[in-house]
């Protein structure tokens, strides 16, 4: 064997109780499987008290660009992430043209940052896949974002797609998912993504399921429509035939205290007649997204240039913030906005950077100004490039979708800002020492299950997620007496505790409990379908 993992508990992603025994690797894959002691390897790891299980996969990633820019990608191998899920939310960089990826990378710079002299050297999925191919620390699988898709075949305006515009999306879709991605993804709170009707995303997700693929859609509430929004996203598997993967499903702010009952009942009941779901979830209360995403829809019509239009305008600005205080914004998920709960964590101006950390009330008050008014100002200021935390949870809640049959594991972690959310780098061993060890929400073979083997079916992958012969080594050794998230709200960027070994592919990248500098991953690309066969 070129490995051998000596004596560890494997624990195989299936869900039944550990085991004792010796995993051999070769060539980045798993060669055999046997009792305690029996295999010799070039490199052996003692795994004695040490859990053996298959990588993590995170099922909501937001590592598009990070995972290039920042190739060390520590945040996610220290925790065992062996493969992440990208191009969610509807927005990413593929497939583009040139004017598209301008726009994104103004937009996006909240969530990925901008950075300066780095090399956009793609413009379709199968040249963005390629360059993943390159080296990077882990696996990715692609999703078609459909905000993007809208974007370069509609453009920024908030209406209707024509036939031909739809005929167009349908055709670079399907072109997309060939190259190799896994579905397509929607952001229903975000421009332009939320600008398609139940129709559209219908007619793009009979084209995702004629090609095997699935539909993972942040949809249109978290909030006062929560339920009404995840009925919409069921509706558009039933109709399309599509599987459908919902993101972050989470019910968050007051108006869902004590609602996830309700949202679990719904799923059963599609489950029941034969819909195809599964979800994801982070282990955390508050939520991460870009500060703009707040202002309602009408407000970013036309893309950045006419956002920040508006914002310079008095009497637009009077409007908005009608809406957002009164109303409730479909940005901030019906509910009028809560300055107090809105904290910024990652601004581009250094000027600004005394706004981090503190709520959009806190700084205001300190200036001695309105919050919404003193909010519209930091957009302007940073150009729409800034994030911020929403502390809008429940924990009730989360723990009891993660409870549910089809639950899998996501991070939703931002790598960049001041202060991003500390699930970027402690989601999964938040899951074993806390949920796990510390309050039994979860044994510890049913969460790794839901973090692996449930994940890698979701996907459709028959050598990923589970520890067997000819499957990739794709393993992470982690102490169940110790595993524990270190990074917290103050200090995010903090390696977890208790995960000494992390395989990619066979390959080390976390070895005695340091990062290599291995870059063994790359993209996996999901085997085309012919659309005219059942």
């Amino acid at each position: 064997m070129d490995l051998v993992v000596r004596g560890g508990l494997i624990v195989d992603g299936d869900g039944g109780p550990g085991y004792r025994a010796d995993v051999g690797v070769v060539r980045g894959r798993i060669g055999q499987i046997a009792g305690a002691g029996r295999l010799v390897g070039r490199r052996v790891i003692e795994a004695d008290g040490l859990v053996v299980a298959p990588g993590f996969i995170d099922m909501h990633a937001h590592s598009d660009l990070q995972v290039l820019a920042e190739p060390e990608h520590t945040a996610k191998v220290s925790q065992g992430v062996t493969l992440e899920v990208i191009g969610q939310d509807g927005l990413s960089y593929a497939p583009v043209d040139d004017a598209t990826l301008a726009t994104l990378r103004t937009q996006l710079a909240g969530w990925n940052d901008d950075p300066p002299g780095f090399d956009w050297n793609w413009r379709s999925v199968a040249e963005y896949l390629d360059r993943l191919d390159g080296g990077i620390a882990a696996n990715a699988a692609y999703l078609v974002p459909q905000g993007t898709l809208r974007l370069l075949c509609v453009g920024y305006e908030d209406r209707r797609a024509t036939d031909a515009e739809l005929d167009r999306m349908r055709e670079v879709l399907a072109r997309s998912l060939d190259e190799g991605a896994f579905g397509m993804s929607s952001g229903l709170t975000y421009t332009p993504g939320m600008y398609a009707d139940t129709g559209e995303l219908a007619a793009l997700c009979a084209v995702v399921a004629a090609r095997g693929g699935y539909y993972s859609p942040h949809h249109r509430s978290y909030g006062a429509g929560a339920l009404a929004a995840y009925a919409e996203m069921i509706e558009v598997s039933r109709t399309s035939g599509c599987p459908l993967h919902l993101a972050h499903a989470t019910m968050n702010f007051n108006v869902n205290r004590g609602r996830a009952v309700d949202l679990l009942s719904m799923l059963d009941t599609a489950l029941a007649g034969g819909c195809d779901i599964t979800l994801d979830t982070y282990p955390y209360l508050p939520g991460s997204t870009s500060l703009h995403a707040l202002l309602p829809s009408w407000a970013m019509a036309g893309g950045v240039a006419a956002t920040l239009g508006r914002l310079r305008d008095p009497a637009q600005r009077s409007r908005i913030r009608a809406v957002m205080e009164e109303e409730g914004s479909d940005g901030c998920h019906g509910v009028p906005v809560d300055w107090d709960t809105i904290e910024i964590n990652g601004v581009r101006r250094p000027d600004n950077a005394h706004l981090v950390g503190r709520s959009v009330a806190e700084s205001a008050r300190a200036a001695g100004r309105q919050p919404t008014e003193f909010y519209f100002d930091v957009l302007v200021s940073e150009e729409l490039g800034s994030s911020c935390l929403m502390h809008i949870g429940h924990e009730d809640n989360v723990r009891a979708i993660m409870r549910h049959r089809t639950h899998t594991a996501g991070s939703d972690g931002l790598l960049v800002g001041n202060r991003p959310h500390p699930r970027a780098w402690g989601t999964f061993p938040r899951y074993l020492g806390h949920y796990v060890r510390e309050l039994g929400v979860l044994g510890l073979a049913e969460c790794v299950q839901h973090m692996t083997a449930r994940a890698a079916d979701r996907l459709g992958l028959t050598d990923r997620g589970r520890i067997r012969p000819g499957f990739a080594a794709d393993l992470v050794l982690f102490d169940p007496d110790t595993v524990a998230d270190t990074a917290t709200f103050d200090q995010p960027r903090q390696q977890p505790a208790g995960i000494p070994y992390v395989l990619v592919n066979g390959v080390p990248v976390i070895d005695e409990g340091r990062r290599t500098d291995a870059l063994p991953g790359h993209a996996l690309r999901k085997p085309t379908r012919d659309p005219r066969r059942p």
